[in-house]
């Protein structure tokens, strides 16, 4: 075992109340899965980048982390299918880099996943009250954390086929809002903001427009988190994973080229709704299409909210089962669903959104993006060198899929998202400041407790145990 660490045997017991259900999902699902996770980048988000950049500026951003993510998804195909545990990337880096580096790489893929909630929710509530459907923005936030999280809680594969209707609705939103607005196109609209140039905040501009970047593709890499769920991870996780990124590309390059194309870039920027906004710029008033794209398009927010809270609940559910964070939040019902891991990360994210709504109603959700931009982009380092160190360290892992590339595949992953790191404290130190110190708080109660207690027979654990044996035997 690890050096400074202590394990504890569990019984049979503790295992049989930590059990998710198996065969619930084979690769179409885990496809619509990773794009449940993203749609709701391609509602609101990234157009906050063309506040950061321009549109040049997020042109740039958004192909940087397009190869980032698209190399990335490579990399994580073949770690899932060589190591399909619940844990995902902290099993990856706990096979790789030990336990202090797998714990890591799961606290920030955690705060990723609790966080981005709580900044949909926000946006659900600013479409809400676009339609005029109700003021109050905390209700929408409560009803959403407890109406989804009730049905995770009902079960993984009821919640997954209902997330797979919303997501469908959701495309349908942006077939119909492309098609009205290709008419409306004008090259001079896409430059319309500052001095209208290319890059009208200059090439750090495009550096800070990283962050919104990112959100055309924040979280398809959870798709990993649905091994011990799905039919036969060995096949299913590369097919499902690789085929959401592809559906991820094609919305991101169409939304970024068509909305601000055909309502102006300078008057999205700000926009909490950019894309119903968008239509009535483009158009002059209000339509049925704005309309339709205002209602449709909470498909949308929806499926992201509802996919990423299954994300966080798997995730917690591993590092709790495995020690790491405290045990009881890792306990199963019997429909196979952690429960506490569902509602505990809820709760957290409806305060949060509530709060940030209060103190900054312009710039909120905006700054929870920030902040779960930064501990996902923290994990994207710390799971490519995880891929690449066991490229090395393990050259006979079993890989029933192999990353086209190898290693440069993912090296180029690494360095983009070293970049992407680095650019959250162009745009919001604050919130960088913050999630480093949620990272090194966690750090810090493993260091002092949870590494003296951790569970010898959790599956990550065992996988890294295994690994360690045989090499000694060599």
């Amino acid at each position: 075992m690890a050096k400074h660490v202590e394990y504890e045997k569990v019984s049979s017991d503790y295992l049989e109340h930590r059990q998710l259900k198996k065969g619930a999902a084979g690769w179409v699902l885990l496809a619509g899965l990773g794009v449940s996770y993203v749609i709701s980048g391609d509602f609101a988000g990234w157009n906050f980048g063309l506040a950061q950049g321009g549109w040049g500026g997020l042109l740039i951003a958004t192909i940087l982390m397009a190869t980032m993510y698209t190399c990335m998804v490579f990399g994580l195909a073949e770690l899932a299918s060589a190591l399909p545990v619940a844990g995902a990337g902290y099993g990856f880096a706990r096979r790789a880099l030990g336990p202090l580096g797998g714990y890591a790489t799961g606290i920030a893929i955690l705060i990723e996943y609790a966080i981005a909630p709580a900044a949909i929710s926000v946006f659900i509530g600013d479409y809400v009250k676009a339609l005029g459907l109700l003021d109050a923005t905390w209700p929408v936030y409560l009803a959403c954390y407890v109406l989804f999280i009730g049905i995770h809680l009902y079960g993984v594969g009821e919640a997954l086929r209902v997330m797979f209707v919303i997501t469908g609705i959701a495309v349908v939103a942006l077939v119909a809002f492309v098609a009205g607005m290709v008419p409306k196109f004008s090259t001079d609209k896409l430059f319309d903001i500052g001095d209208g140039s290319f890059l009208p905040m200059g090439v750090t501009g495009a550096w800070g427009a990283l962050v919104f970047g990112i959100w055309f593709f924040l979280a398809v890499e959870g798709v990993p988190l649905a091994a011990e769920e799905a039919r036969d991870p060995k096949r299913d996780m590369p097919r499902g994973i690789i085929g959401a990124m592809i559906v991820l590309l094609v919305f991101a390059a169409t939304i970024l080229l068509v909305a601000p194309g055909g309502a102006g870039a300078n008057a999205l920027k700000e926009s909490g709704n950019p894309l119903p906004e968008a239509v009535r710029a483009a158009y002059g008033g209000d339509n049925f299409l704005a309309q339709l794209v205002n209602y449709v398009g909470l498909a949308g927010l929806i499926a992201s909210f509802f996919s990423i809270i299954y994300a966080y609940s798997r995730q917690l559910f591993a590092l709790s089962r495995a020690g790491y964070l405290p045990r009881w939040m890792s306990k199963t019902g019997k429909r196979k669903t952690p429960y506490l891991a569902l509602i505990v990360p809820g709760t957290i994210g409806f305060v949060l959104a509530t709060t940030m709504k209060t103190v900054d109603p312009v710039n909120g959700g905006a700054r929870l993006i920030n902040i779960a931009v930064f501990g996902a982009a923290l994990s994207y380092v710390l799971m490519m060198i995880s891929h690449i160190v066991l490229r090395k360290t393990a050259p006979d892992l079993p890989r029933p899929y192999r990353t086209p590339g190898g290693v440069v595949t993912t090296s180029i992953a690494l360095v983009l998202a070293v970049a992407a790191v680095i650019a959250t404290f162009f745009v919001d130190e604050v919130a960088a400041a913050v999630t480093a110190g949620i990272v090194v708080v966690a750090v810090a109660y493993y260091w002092f407790y949870s590494r003296h207690h951790l569970v010898a027979n959790a599956p990550e654990e065992e996988f890294a145990a295994i690994a360690k044996a045989e090499a000694e035997l060599e």
